[in-house]
């Protein structure tokens, strides 16, 4: 790493902890009410994270706080439910509050993620998470080897930052932090070439996301940093503009 990269990592982290990039709310933090160690908060961020694509994250996850809050709408953050439940069903309650936007694709794939919870963990996630030793690089293995039963979910990027959600806002036992990687979406790249991590040609690659992922694991090696720790402060970065990190 570059003096020049590594300060501007330290800027960076800086303004972040200061509150300089905002983030006293992130998107994730309007949830439901259950303890941090029940079943119902694991099943809504799961549920709710196989649909956190190309969305408005705060409007994504407020929507999913209405449906969750409404009796009509409850059931669609439990698998088994939901499997029990006709399409039509699911597709009236998840377009209600406008937790899906698309009336085939977005329902199918609710259905297909709940139904592979209910296969592989007989409906509860924390299952899963036990079988694979709630080893980080286990479960994302394991998600992304079942990805027809689990789409969305197991795409790199949502699957890297459920997991990390999951460290965030429950008390499950997770361990293996450090396999964690960014969750490279627009801002992350768009904070990762302005870092000069990436180039601006290498931006424009299709496989841009992997190549922001594995350039963050190389750069933060033998670090005390693990490339999830930056993943924050370069959503917000990017998000508010790129404040001027100087003064951190």
């Amino acid at each position: 790493m570059s003096e020049a990269m590594r300060t501007n990592i330290e800027r960076l982290l800086a303004s972040y902890k200061s509150g300089a990039l905002g983030g006293a709310h992130m998107p994730e933090d309007v949830h439901p009410p259950p303890p941090r160690d029940s079943a119902a908060l694991l099943h809504y961020l799961t549920l709710g994270m196989c649909l956190n694509y190309q969305r408005n994250a705060y409007a994504f996850w407020l929507a999913c706080t209405k449906t969750y809050a409404d009796e009509e709408t409850d059931w669609v953050f439990d698998p088994q439910k939901v499997v029990d439940r006709t399409v039509e069903q699911l597709r009236s309650a998840l377009l209600k509050h406008k937790v899906a936007l698309q009336p085939n694709k977005h329902i199918e794939n609710w259905q297909r993620v709940s139904g592979g919870i209910v296969a592989h963990g007989e409906g509860e996630v924390r299952c899963i998470l036990a079988k694979n030793g709630f080893d980080i690089e286990n479960i994302r293995a394991f998600i992304q080897s079942n990805k027809r039963d689990f789409p969305y979910l197991a795409g790199n990027k949502i699957c890297n930052y459920w997991l990390y959600v999951l460290t965030q806002y429950t008390d499950l036992p997770l361990t293996n932090r450090a396999a964690l990687s960014v969750a490279p979406d627009t801002h992350v790249i768009q904070a990762s070439l302005k870092l000069g991590l990436i180039s601006p040609a290498e931006s424009k690659r299709s496989d841009v996301a992997e190549l922001v992922a594995q350039r963050w694991q190389d750069v933060l090696s033998g670090t005390d940093l693990v490339p999830i720790d930056v993943h924050t402060p370069l959503w917000l970065w990017s998000r508010g503009g790129f404040a001027d990190l100087g003064d951190a």
